[in-house]
């Protein structure tokens, strides 16, 4: 039960659908340019102003990350495009990225990461060595979100610690006290809500209050769920996934995150201290059946919404 795992009252349980409602109206998406590309009319598919991450993987040109951040921006919706530090290939280079963001497709905000290759491809190797060079701040760039990992990434960490990720993150937290940005802490994508508890009051007991957004997978089938949760490192909550493959009723099913997503929203009204803010989700099935399920869970959990200013009402690729 979600109230007994998170030792919530009852009024917390009966009120999650009403929580979910007015934290999926505030959520983020990921997507790339590709697969933007082949959606031929993006107007009016998500709410005016949806944070709309760009994920720049190896190989993708710095010209289709600008026209697709362009075409986000035009259809109301907010890029944040990657800048994964390892990809860049000089200090040149970063910069003109920043400026055509900027001047071309009106980019105001980034996420800031390591990047998914194990080599640099210039001087950079870690987020950190992005910020300290002062162009977002110089190009005008309000708000930054950085990585985090409630799981653990064994390219960080390999003992499995989390000592160094850590570290990094009350880095990137003092940052953000130093300077005027706007920082959160996006999340890879899991599916136990338990592990994401238990990892923010880590992270806040050593000194990380920044801004908590959760990564989910929207919809998709079991078997393609499983291969991105092995090749992003996924940890213990992978075994939901697995425990669902062995129930032969359920296999057939694609996977929804409802049930993740309304527990999220449960230990967020009941753990208030742990700056969990928002969700961030990955449509690995799919960027139309994602909003399909938005659409759908957005609308029947609002008509049974708490009022937000009641008593118990929460407060406000790899």
């Amino acid at each position: 039960m979600i109230r007994e795992r998170f030792n919530g009252g009852e009024s917390e349980l009966l009120q999650s659908r009403g929580h979910l409602a007015a934290w999926l109206a505030h959520a983020s998406v990921e997507v790339l340019p590709r697969t933007l590309a082949r959606i031929p009319h993006i107007d009016n598919l998500l709410p005016a102003r949806t944070r709309t991450y760009l994920a720049h993987i190896e190989g993708t040109e710095i010209n289709d990350m600008v026209a697709a951040a362009k075409r986000l921006n035009d259809a109301g919706l907010t890029p944040m495009p990657h800048f994964p530090a390892r990809l860049i290939r000089s200090q040149g280079e970063f910069r003109d990225w920043i400026a055509r963001y900027r001047d071309e497709a009106g980019v105001s905000e980034a996420l800031v990461l390591g990047g998914g290759v194990k080599d640099a491809r210039g001087p950079y190797e870690s987020s950190m060595q992005l910020l300290e060079t002062g162009l977002f701040d110089k190009m005008g760039f309000k708000r930054l979100h950085v990585a985090g990992h409630p799981e653990g990434n064994s390219d960080i960490d390999p003992d499995g610690s989390g000592r160094i990720a850590t570290e990094a993150l009350r880095w990137k937290h003092a940052f953000s006290e130093r300077t005027e940005v706007q920082m959160a802490i996006v999340t890879q994508f899991v599916f136990e809500a338990a592990p994401v508890v238990r990892w923010a009051r880590a992270i806040r007991e050593a000194g990380v209050s920044l801004p908590i957004h959760i990564g989910l997978a929207g919809p998709a089938k079991l078997a393609t769920l499983i291969k991105y949760a092995v090749t992003c490192g996924v940890g213990p909550s992978l075994k939901v996934l697995q425990r669902r493959a062995r129930d032969l009723t359920r296999l057939a099913r694609p996977f929804e995150p409802t049930d993740i997503a309304s527990e999220l929203a449960t230990a967020r009204a009941v753990h208030k201290d742990l700056q969990i803010e928002a969700l961030h989700f990955f449509p690995l099935g799919g960027i139309l059946p994602f909003i399909e399920w938005y659409d759908f869970h957005r609308s029947s959990a609002a008509s049974e919404a708490v009022d937000p200013r009641s008593a118990h009402a929460a407060s406000t690729p790899c």
